[in-house]
């Protein structure tokens, strides 16, 4: 059988999906399609294997700092003596792995309390917090790829930001379960199980406390971890779409555990070790495609073909020309300061785009930031001393000073940019003139 009309149908359908000129006007058709362009975005990075290979470096990494990371977190739980409430947490990560996993958890802890940190002295305290930290910094570093986010947080961000949600993390989620557990021990809700249905309801509910806070976790990293902003309820759709998708995949593998003796016979005391990699990189996985799914959520302009966008020189000069209208136009107006998301949006083109235009057009003095929040774009200068040839100028502008390392084999009329009207062949510049 011939794969032409298999690969033209799943063209087209590729194409009706990213440039579609009469998308559905009703629901639910409108969120079916919206949905399928988000799907395909998602599959399309996870199939090109930049988050498969993010996935795969965490794993490395987490292996290394596991037992820092809950030793620097245990010591403030220690503290205030409640570090027992956060066990069942990391027995239910190891869950699937069966019994031998629960025996890896007990080891970790094990680890863990052999760990003092007040006796550390300052080199080995400096250690353990970098070696925390440079989980942490990976982690920011995937998700500002599939947020493409140029820049990390600054150095005294990272420790400050990483460390406070380090101790603090587990104390907020130790918080929860307390007051999720005085919650359903008081009197109204112990009235309420006494009635029925309403107690089968409240019975059902309090099973699904800790999926509720694997979702309010899975939500917590995709707002705080992107080195931008990130919308609540974009990061809520995702944690939740994340927390089930973990759900699910708990059961598939501890089914896949509970049957692969025959892998501990190949493999022996090494099979632990294997499943171990292979958790943890599914986990890594689905945290990555999460993030993932809420970008393409918050920014459907980003979906394109390829992940990677292809800029042409034509469609940076327009797009700077068309951001620089839609900036001073309103300010000539005397009107609000429109907003650089706000923009990108009406633009219509992926952020990456017109984000790294507008930064040009900032360096290059013709745009400047303003608002409460600084995220308002305004001409940097009188709209009069503006000029379109400068315009044009500043994106064609070489920052890098790349140029000058070309060698010097071009005729003089033809440096530092030619006309594009000029109609010379290449036959006739490089016909020997007579001098």
């Amino acid at each position: 059988m011939s794969l032409s009309p298999i690969k033209e149908r799943v063209e087209a359908l590729e194409q009706w999906i990213l440039a579609n000129p009469n998308p559905p006007r009703k629901m639910p058709w409108i969120a079916l399609y919206r949905a399928g362009r988000v799907i395909y975005a998602v599959a399309r990075d996870v199939i090109n294997g930049q988050l498969t290979l993010h996935a795969m470096s965490l794993v490395y990494t987490t292996l290394l700092s596991i037992v820092p990371l809950l030793a620097l977190s245990f010591s403030v739980l220690k503290a205030m003596d409640v570090h027992q409430r956060i066990q069942p947490f990391l027995y239910q990560f190891f869950e699937p792995m069966g019994p031998q996993g629960i025996d890896m958890a007990n080891k970790i802890l094990e680890f863990v309390d052999n760990i003092k940190v007040g006796v550390l002295g300052s080199v080995g305290l400096a250690l353990l917090i970098y070696t925390v930290i440079s989980l942490v910094q990976k982690i920011e570093f995937a998700f500002n790829t599939i947020w493409r986010v140029p820049q990390m947080r600054s150095l005294t961000q990272r420790f400050s930001n990483y460390v406070s949600v380090i101790m603090i993390g587990p104390l907020m989620m130790v918080l929860a379960v307390g007051i999720t557990a005085t919650i359903f021990s008081s009197t109204v809700v112990q009235t309420l199980i006494a009635i029925e249905p309403l107690g089968t309801v409240v019975l059902f509910l309090s099973r699904f406390t800790p999926f509720f806070i694997v979702v309010l976790a899975f939500t917590f990293m995709y707002v705080f971890m992107p080195n931008t902003k990130v919308g609540f309820k974009y990061a809520l759709i995702g944690g939740v779409i994340a927390g089930v998708s973990w759900q699910a995949l708990s059961m598939l593998f501890a089914s896949f555990v509970a049957g692969s003796a025959r892998y501990e016979a190949i493999y022996s005391s090494f099979a632990i070790g294997i499943i171990l990699l292979i958790w943890l990189y599914l986990n890594w996985l689905v945290l990555l495609v999460g993030s993932s799914l809420v970008f393409y959520i918050q920014n459907p302009r980003a979906i394109s073909k390829r992940r990677e966008v292809r800029v042409s020189p034509e469609l940076q000069e327009q797009v700077a020309l068309v951001m620089m209208w839609m900036v001073c136009k309103p300010f000539s107006e005397g009107k609000a300061t429109p907003q650089q998301e706000q923009l990108e949006e009406e633009m219509g083109i992926p952020a990456e785009v017109s984000r790294k235009i507008s930064d040009k057009l900032i360096r290059g003095g013709l745009l400047m930031l303003a608002g409460p929040e600084g995220d308002g774009l305004v001409p940097a200068r009188a709209l009069d001393l503006i000029s379109i040839e400068e315009i044009l100028a500043v994106i064609r502008t070489d920052e890098e000073r790349l140029v000058r390392r070309l060698p010097k084999v071009l005729p003089d009329d033809l440096s530092p940019l030619p006309n594009c009207s000029d109609t010379r062949t290449m036959a006739e510049l490089l016909k020997p003139r007579r001098d």
